[in-house]
Formats: C-alpha cells, sequence, structure tokens
C-alpha cells in the first residue's frame, strides 16, 4: 500500500475510531483515513465513483443495521469491490466470525486487544503486511 492510498474503517464506535487514528499516526502512517459506521455506509461510500478507492478495509464486525459479516459478503459480491483487502479487527473471538469472515476471502483477522501498546503491535503488523506486499 502507498501513503496516499486511503484506508476505510468500517466501525461504529467513536473510541475504536480514534484509537485506529492515533495508533496509525503513531506508526508514521501518512495514509488518508476515511470512515462508515456500519455496512450500509461503507458500501454507499464504496459505490460512489466520487469517493476514493481504498487500498484496505479495516472492518469491525459487530455495528448495527449491517454487521461486519453481512457487508464482507456483499463487498465480496461485488465484481468491482471483491478485490479490495479487507482486514477484520474485531473484539470478536468466537470462532464463527473467525471462520466466516477466512470463508469470506479476508486478507486478515486481528482481535483488538484492550490494551493500547498491544493495539498498536496490531496496526503494525497491518501496516507492515501492506507495505511489504507493496515492495515485494
Amino acid at each position: 500500500m502507498k501513503p496516499q492510498d486511503h484506508i476505510l474503517l468500517i466501525d461504529d464506535d467513536d473510541v475504536d475510531v480514534m484509537t485506529v487514528r492515533r495508533a496509525l499516526k503513531g506508526l508514521g502512517a501518512t495514509n488518508p483515513l476515511d470512515r462508515a459506521v456500519d455496512g450500509v455506509e461503507a458500501l454507499e461510500f464504496l459505490r460512489d465513483p466520487k469517493n476514493p478507492r481504498p487500498g484496505l478495509i479495516l472492518l469491525d464486525l459487530n455495528m448495527p443495521r449491517m454487521n461486519g459479516l453481512e457487508c464482507l459478503a456483499a463487498l465480496k459480491a461485488d465484481a468491482s469491490l471483491r478485490l479490495i483487502p479487507v482486514v477484520v479487527l474485531t473484539t470478536s473471538k468466537e470462532e464463527v466470525d473467525r471462520t466466516g469472515s477466512y470463508g469470506q476471502s479476508v486478507a486478515g483477522y486481528m482481535v483488538k486487544p484492550v490494551d493500547y501498546p498491544q493495539f498498536v503491535d496490531i496496526m503494525r503488523v497491518v501496516r507492515d503486511y501492506w507495505i511489504t506486499c507493496e515492495t515485494t
């Protein structure tokens, strides 16, 4: 992922959004971060040609209106969106959520830790993976 590539964060929790922004900034990631509060808003954003196409989607699972697994299914069913890499970033440790996510071809499944330094470590892994993928 290039520094100018947008990241779309799909998460309804303002504190989690602030934490992601803070962690990425602390890691020196300069990517613009767009936000949708649920799957419905995310799909509207992604299907609007005026909006930038993200290089990466960070997806929470527990959201109102359209949850993360429903959103993921819609993303993967849409030929124009299915190749955007998606990393699930959730508090869910449920095996059904993990297998459901990987069954929809997510690029990764990260459980949000309560501890902020551990969260930064997770975001570092995500950032480093995408930097490595871009250079190889």
